[in-house]
């Protein structure tokens, strides 16, 4: 089956230039295009969406309370949501991480790195480039240094295993699995499963999830170079 792609944003031209671009893809289509947030969610429930590529300024409803309704309605929790922004150092970034998002990326991106974002979105991964995490780390930083971490997501943390803890802090680094394996020791479906138990323990909806949660809890603590 295809992978159904939802386009979000209030200019109709970038739309239509979105709309070439996957449908020209054997794997995938798009199945509907909204201009504002609302209709997005609507969208997303009807088409049977597995991927929205989420403006984030839109008119009305923006992309990130869509993506908070997204993320928070059971009925479409397979959704996955990439956030499309102007620039990757964008204000929004980990807002909306932790509405829900998968991820974002630059509207500047090639198309490959496009295409490739929709892949991995709808296979459950959270696309967090190296570039990303550093953007997101840095978000925390001007957030006041981790001064907004959460107690009760620390607590949370309790369940997590020693090893669990251990691959939690190598995601929160930006590493792949394979790169965790290597640094590990271990194999990367090892590692996958570690993820996987982290995920499930700390009601994380994907990797991207993980990381700020990892920030939140004050597991990890971003470092000024």
């Amino acid at each position: 089956m295809p992978i159904r792609v939802l386009l979000a944003d209030d200019q109709a031209l970038l739309r239509s230039a979105f709309r070439v671009l996957v449908d020209s893809e054997p794997d995938m289509e798009v199945v509907g295009e909204a201009s504002d947030g609302e209709e997005a969610v609507r969208l997303a429930k009807r088409e049977r969406a597995d991927v929205v590529l989420m403006d984030i300024r839109m008119p009305g409803t923006d992309g990130l309370a869509a993506t908070r309704m997204i993320s928070s309605d059971p009925a479409l929790a397979h959704v996955r949501v990439v956030i499309l922004t102007t620039f990757e150092v964008d204000d929004y970034v980990v807002q909306s991480l932790r509405a829900g998002a998968s991820g974002f990326l630059g509207k500047g991106s090639e198309p490959e790195e496009l295409l490739a974002a929709i892949r991995v979105a709808a296979g459950g991964e959270a696309l967090l480039s190296p570039a990303a995490t550093k953007s997101l780390i840095a978000r925390f930083l001007a957030h006041g240094d981790g001064a907004d971490h959460d107690p009760a997501r620390g607590e949370r943390l309790d369940a997590l295993t020693v090893r669990e803890r251990e691959v939690l802090v190598q995601v929160a680094g930006g590493h792949s699995n394979d790169e965790i394996a290597e640094r590990l020791e271990v194999s990367p479906l090892t590692v996958k499963t570690h993820v996987n138990r982290a995920m499930s323990k700390l009601g994380a909806r994907d990797r991207a999830q993980l990381v700020v949660i990892a920030y939140e809890s004050g597991l990890v603590r971003p470092r000024v170079e």
